[in-house]
């Protein structure tokens, strides 16, 4: 299944990022620095447009709105570049064929709990755009479901988790891998798009501390604004 969720529509099936404001400056014109890889504002814009296209294909079933793809797609594309680094790290190599079967094994999963929410004609780029994907950068998400999937298996003892005490400690190592790639690359998010919430691994909006609804105030869900390993 795709690991991380957003909600859009019927359709659950995941996504998130927080960024906080970095002490170093983002350079200008990045929408995100993750390493020595810059994501730029031109980049995030034709991924974002990307997405908002697939999700004109359904409407009343994908729901997005501008804030939500932009925050969604800086997500994916931050998220790519964590699980290189979780493979580089753990000396993981998949092939594209791996990274194939793995998108298709996160599709028939994905299209299976749509349909039992009654979807019908369930297609690859629905799934994409429900989750947040933009559909041009399936060969990227292949890639991120097969380098977790190996490294499900290293944590396991070299066998795919079958049980659930299995797979919540195999998870788990998953996890402090993810986290420990993430401080590794320092990734810096622009505020004009929001901050990482490291908790998730998601985009999500930057608070604003002045302006807010009159009435008592509800306290919101803390962000985690850096890794916590």
């Amino acid at each position: 299944m795709l690991r991380t969720l957003i909600k859009a529509s019927a359709i659950v099936i995941g996504v998130g990022l927080v960024t906080g404001c970095a002490v170093t400056p983002v350079k200008m014109g990045s929408a995100a620095i993750v390493g020595n890889q810059r994501i730029s504002i031109a980049t995030l814009g034709n991924e974002v447009t990307n997405l908002n296209q697939a999700a004109k294909q359904y409407p009343g079933v994908v729901n997005l709105t501008q804030t939500q793809a932009t925050q969604a797609t800086l997500t994916w594309l931050i998220r790519y570049q964590v699980y290189e680094e979780v493979a580089r790290q753990a000396g993981i190599t998949v092939s594209a064929a791996q990274a194939q079967a793995a998108l298709e094994a996160a599709y028939q999963a994905a299209k299976a709990s749509a349909e039992q929410q009654g979807l019908t004609n369930v297609t690859l780029d629905l799934i994409l755009a429900a989750s947040g994907v933009p559909p041009d950068t399936a060969a990227e998400l292949g890639r991120y479901e097969a380098i977790a999937d190996e490294y499900l298996k290293i944590a396991n003892g070299g066998t795919a988790p079958t049980s659930g005490p299995a797979q919540a400690a195999a998870g788990g190592k998953l996890s402090q891998a993810e986290c420990q790639a993430a401080k590794s690359l320092d990734i810096q998010v622009n505020p004009q798009f929001g901050q990482l919430d490291y908790a998730q691994f998601q985009v999500v909006s930057v608070p604003n501390p002045v302006a807010r609804p009159a009435g008592p105030a509800v306290s919101a869900s803390p962000v985690a604004t850096a890794p916590a390993c």
